[in-house]
């Protein structure tokens, strides 16, 4: 972590989670598409917005400790999906965990629309 992600006590922020969880279900699919994620999907027409986001802080964490984050696939639907994602101090040592859900929406229309097959086939793929 660094410090400005940190309080004047030097407490992880709150809110700095979700970007952490966010930053780590993008990074996962980045390496699954070898592309970006967000920018991937919007070529191909469908955007992904976050429909439910859920955090549980376990434990503190401060500056200057490493976060090691894990994404594993929850739910595959067939308009969205919901990644866990678990941050960890040590290997058994929990900090955080989340759930985070993306539905997919026509970018020409903003309605919900079904997940691609290949969509489900790469998120499939990802650790459960």
């Amino acid at each position: 972590m660094l410090f400005g992600d940190c309080d004047p006590a030097g407490i992880v922020y709150t809110p700095s989670f979700s970007s952490f969880a966010l930053e780590a279900t993008h990074e996962a699919m980045h390496q699954l598409l070898s592309a970006p994620f967000v920018t991937t999907l919007k070529d191909q027409g469908i955007l992904t917005p976050v429909r439910a986001l859920d955090l549980e802080f376990l434990a503190p964490v401060t500056w200057d400790q490493q976060l090691i984050q894990e994404v594993s696939i929850m739910e595959i639907g067939q308009h969205s999906f919901t990644f866990r994602v678990a941050g960890f101090l040590a290997v058994d040592r929990l900090a955080y965990k989340a759930s985070i859900t993306y539905v997919a929406l026509s970018a020409d229309t903003q309605q919900k629309i079904r997940l691609p097959d290949s969509l489900v086939t790469e998120l499939s793929q990802i650790k459960c």
